[in-house]
């Protein structure tokens, strides 16, 4: 017996030492697989982003921005240009980015408590202002002190679009007075000192500026209605609550084409295509009114601090929508003049309405407190 289990052991050795092979080689092959399946994950997370292709209005990887929804703030109620403007973008923003774009109306003190409200936000992308002329413009030479600094405080995007202002009347109100055009308002005015009110969406909005520069070029006095937005001065206006109005044009065309309002001039320097027929202040006014001209314009702004890659990205989509024909169509039909200009071009457009607007305020007389 002892025999047999010597001769036998040598065969029984080998058949071990084979086993111990294949297991060997076995869990070799295991361990090169999973090494070779770490290294391809750890490869794929070390991929630069641009690396992770997305379809267009896909949902961006994980913490890539946007990965939540992104507010634009409007500094003043709805119904206005500043609001029309917003809305108008947000569909084809929310399309491209994969996240919705939603407009967040934070009206009063002539568009600051809006931008208050963003100049103080985290400057990570999820917040934008709807800024104006007003907001960047002219309020810094209109308020004693501001809430916020217009420069110092934001990351100019791009230029949204640039507007006239029309000089509008209630059309019933304007017939009962026997006004056809601006110098017979500037009569009727001047033989009712002080009996003419003026709406505007706020103080220290271009509207409220381009009235105050009307009085002060032709002598004339009306009381200054402010108003939190276009929407509710229209509504007082259409309602014959209110007299005058130099509205931004887009926010006034509907009632003007619907014969509620009398548009009797644009304030730009030049007449609008989309009122071709009515004249500028300077033309209808004579030469009381030489030189007169203030516009509006509307830009997105992020808070100061933000990423300048996302600032980009915002920039350049927004520029392709403007340019888009559809929205170019629409926009010039509302009397707006589309933009899409570079941040770098914007802020030195916001630096030069600055200093316009500043010698506008000093001609005009006009402050805020």
């Amino acid at each position: 017996m002892a025999q047999h289990a010597r001769n036998t052991h040598p065969a029984i050795a080998a058949k071990t030492r084979a086993r111990s092979r294949r297991k060997f080689i076995a869990m070799a092959f295991t361990l090169s697989a999973l090494g070779a399946l770490a290294v391809a994950t750890a490869s794929a997370l070390l991929l630069p982003r641009s690396a992770h292709a997305q379809q267009p209005g896909a949902a961006p990887a994980g913490g890539a921005w946007p990965n939540k929804p992104v507010r634009i703030v409007v500094p003043f109620a709805p119904g206005g240009t500043t609001d029309i403007l917003a809305r108008a973008l947000t569909p084809d923003l929310s399309r491209v980015f994969g996240q919705q774009f939603v407009v967040d109306n934070r009206a009063g003190a002539g568009g600051n408590v809006g931008a208050e409200i963003v100049a103080k936000a985290p400057a990570d992308g999820y917040t934008l202002l709807m800024g104006t002329v007003g907001t960047h413009g002219i309020n810094r030479a209109l308020y004693a002190k501001l809430p916020y600094d217009p420069i110092k405080d934001f990351a100019p995007i791009t230029l949204v679009a640039a507007v006239p202002n029309v000089m509008v009347m209630n059309m019933d109100k304007a017939k009962s007075l026997g006004i056809a055009n601006v110098q017979d308002f500037i009569r009727a005015a001047k033989a009712n000192p002080g009996k003419f009110n003026m709406a505007s969406s706020g103080n220290g909005t271009s509207i409220h500026l381009a009235g105050e520069l009307f009085k002060s070029m032709t002598g004339t006095f009306m009381l200054h209605l402010p108003y939190r937005g276009s929407g509710p001065a229209l509504l007082d206006l259409v309602g014959g609550n209110a007299d005058v109005m130099f509205d931004n044009l887009p926010s006034s065309m509907a009632q003007i084409k619907a014969g509620k309002l009398t548009a009797l001039a644009v304030t730009s320097s030049q007449r609008s295509g989309a009122l071709p027929e009515v004249p500028t202040v300077e033309q209808a006014g004579g030469p009381t009114l030489k030189g007169y001209e203030a516009s509006s314009w509307f830009g997105l702004l992020a808070p100061a601090g933000t990423p300048p890659d996302i600032v980009n990205r915002i920039q350049q989509e927004v520029a392709k929508s403007l340019a888009s024909p559809a929205m170019k169509e629409r926009l010039m039909a509302q009397g707006a003049i589309p933009g899409g200009n570079t941040p770098a071009e914007f802020a030195r457009h916001i630096d030069a309405e600055h200093k316009k607007w500043a010698q506008v305020v000093k001609a005009s007389g006009a402050k805020v407190d």
